[in-house]
C-alpha cells in the first residue's frame, strides 16, 4: 500500500478522534476533490475535455461498469467484446440486460483488433464495444494509432458506445504510457472509461473504482448510485485521492519492483518444451500463457482445459482458466508474488507439465 494513502487516513481518523465527531459521509457521486484531481490527471494524459461533473467514484470497478451498463443496455442489445478478455463482463452484461457476443483475437498475431474485422462484426444490435487497455489476460496494450483506427470505424455507427477498461494502465512496460480512450475524439460523445485504484494504484482491498462519461450518462449513473448503494467511505476515498495525487511515482515504483518478476517468468515459460514464440505482455501483472499443447485430446477443448487447470492445482499451483477469458487451454499466471514463491510456482508448474508433454 502507497505510504501516502496511509498517511492521509491515519491523519483523517486522528482528526476525527480528537474532535469526537462522526465521520463525514460522501455525495454518492464521491468527494468533489477526488472527482476533480481525477479529473486533472485524465487531462494530463490528454483528455482536455474532462470535468469533474463526468468522474463518479464507486465501490470499485465492477459497481461502476454494472451501474453503467445498466444505464446502457436494453433487453436485445448486443455488447461486443473482443477476447480473450476478463471473464467478469459476461455476468455483467447478462445482469444488465444485455447479449455479449465474443470477437476472437489471435496470440499468433498479438491479439491485433483490425478495423475490417470490427466493422463485420458490428451489427445493428450492437450498442457496446468493451475493450481493456491494457488487457486482461493477455497484457495487450493499444496504441494511440490503433485506438485512432479502431475509433474511425466506430465513428460510422451513431448507436454504438465504446468503453475502455483502464484498471491497469499504470502498470506498463512499454515505450509509452498507455493511451486513455478520453484523449481520443469522440464523434458521437459515446467513450465512457472505468478504472480503478486496486490495481495500478496498489490499493487492492480498498474498494475504491471510478468511472468518466459524458455528462448526461454520468448523472444517470450517480442517481442510479444513489438509489441503490451507499457512496464509497470517506477514509477510503482519501486514500484514493493521495494515491491520484502521486499516482506516477507509484506507477513507477510498482514497475520497478514487478519487472524481475516479468522476466524470471517470460524466461520460465519460454524454456518450456514446444514454447509458441509469442510477443511478451507490455501491460497488467500477468502472462496468459499457452498451454495448448499440454490439454487432452481425447475431450472437447473446454474440458480439457479444465482438467489442466485441476493438474496444476494439485500440483499447488492456482491459476485463471482460458476458456473463462475466451481461450480454452491458456492461462493466466500470475507474477504479483513474491520472488521466491514464483520461483517455487515456476518449477511446480514444470513438474506438473512435462508428464504429459507431447
Amino acid at each position: 500500500m502507497p505510504g501516502v494513502a496511509l498517511e492521509a487516513v491515519n491523519e483523517a481518523l486522528l482528526r476525527a478522534q480528537e474532535q469526537g465527531a462522526p465521520l463525514s459521509v460522501s455525495p454518492a457521486a464521491g468527494l468533489s476533490e477526488l472527482r476533480e484531481a481525477l479529473a486533472q490527471r485524465y487531462r494530463r494524459r490528454g483528455a482536455a475535455g474532462v470535468a469533474a461533473g463526468q468522474v463518479l467514484v464507486t465501490a470499485g470497478a465492477k459497481t461502476g461498469l454494472f451501474a453503467l451498463l445498466s444505464e446502457m443496455l436494453t433487453a436485445g442489445d448486443e455488447v461486443l467484446l473482443p477476447t480473450p478478455n476478463w471473464f467478469g463482463f459476461h455476468d455483467l452484461v447478462r445482469r444488465a440486460g444485455g447479449e455479449l457476443r465474443p470477437l476472437p483475437l489471435a496470440a499468433t498475431d498479438n491479439y491485433v483488433l483490425r478495423p475490417d474485422e470490427l466493422r463485420r462484426a458490428i451489427t445493428p444490435a450492437t450498442r457496446l464495444l468493451i475493450l481493456s487497455n491494457p488487457n486482461n489476460p493477455t497484457g495487450r496494450v493499444y496504441s494511440r494509432a490503433e485506438w485512432a483506427a479502431i475509433l474511425a470505424v466506430t465513428a460510422d455507427f451513431p448507436q454504438l458506445w465504446v468503453l475502455s477498461d483502464e484498471i491497469y494502465e499504470g502498470i506498463s512496460f512499454g515505450p509509452e504510457p498507455v493511451t486513455t480512450l478520453l484523449a481520443l475524439p469522440g464523434s458521437h460523445q459515446r467513450h465512457v472509461v472505468v478504472s480503478g485504484f486496486s490495481k495500478s494504484l496498489a490499493l487492492a482491498g480498498w474498494g475504491v473504482g471510478c468511472l468518466v462519461a459524458p455528462l448526461p450518462l454520468a448523472q444517470a449513473v450517480a442517481a442510479r448510485l444513489f438509489s441503490t448503494g451507499v457512496a464509497v467511505p470517506v477514509p477510503a476515498q482519501l486514500a484514493a485521492l493521495a494515491a491520484t495525487q502521486h499516482a506516477e511515482a507509484i506507477g513507477a515504483a510498482l514497475c520497478a519492483q514487478l519487472l524481475p518478476n516479468r522476466a524470471l517468468m517470460l524466461r520460465a515459460l519460454a524454456a518450456l518444451p514446444g514454447a509458441p514464440a509469442v510477443a511478451a505482455p507490455e501491460g497488467t501483472y500477468y502472462v496468459f500463457a499457452d498451454f495448448t499443447r499440454f490439454l487432452a485430446t481425447d475431450m472437447p477443448p473446454e474440458a480439457a482445459s479444465a482438467q489442466l487447470v485441476r493438474q496444476l492445482a494439485a500440483a499447488g499451483v492456482e491459476v485463471v482458466d482460458g476458456a473463462t477469458c475466451g481461450a480454452p487451454g491458456c492461462v493466466r499466471l500470475s507474477y504479483a508474488v513474491p520472488t521466491n514463491d514464483l520461483r517455487l510456482a515456476l518449477a511446480q508448474v514444470r513438474s506438473a507439465l512435462l508428464p504429459v508433454a507431447v
